[in-house]
């Protein structure tokens, strides 16, 4: 399969995951049922996993089958790991609605950094 369906594929699930991410977030702030429902504690996990796999996919057909790891794909993976970390804290660890709004906030804004740095393929503010 060539590389830019996994590219393309992981575009997708990155736009998906945000815009679930906002949603859920929304949700959260207002609190609705809405984030009871087992399709919503069920999709985001389905999207993250094609996100994931199709991101290492594309960066071993890239990068890493020629032995190369730029700093942009490290700085992702760092990334991801601290919007995982926010994102738990918004969606289910932070204590109240202040801590949980702060982490959605500082998680989106972690998101684009990310998506920057996918874009101008180079570290940011590194």
């Amino acid at each position: 399969m060539s590389v830019s369906i996994w590219v393309n594929l992981h575009v997708l699930a990155s736009l998906l995951s945000l815009l679930g991410f906002i949603t859920r977030g929304v949700w959260m702030l207002s609190e609705s049922p809405m984030l009871a429902k087992k399709p919503v504690k069920i999709l985001p996990h389905v999207i993250d996993t094609v996100l994931l796999v199709t991101a290492l996919l594309a960066a071993y057909i890239i990068y890493w089958s020629d032995g190369v790891n730029p700093d942009f794909i490290t700085a992702k993976i760092v990334g991801l790991l601290v919007y995982i970390g926010l994102g738990l804290v918004a969606l289910k660890l932070g204590k109240t609605k202040g801590v949980r709004a702060s982490a959605w906030i500082l998680a989106i804004v972690v998101f684009i950094y990310i998506a920057a740095m996918s874009v101008s393929k180079s570290v940011i503010f590194a």
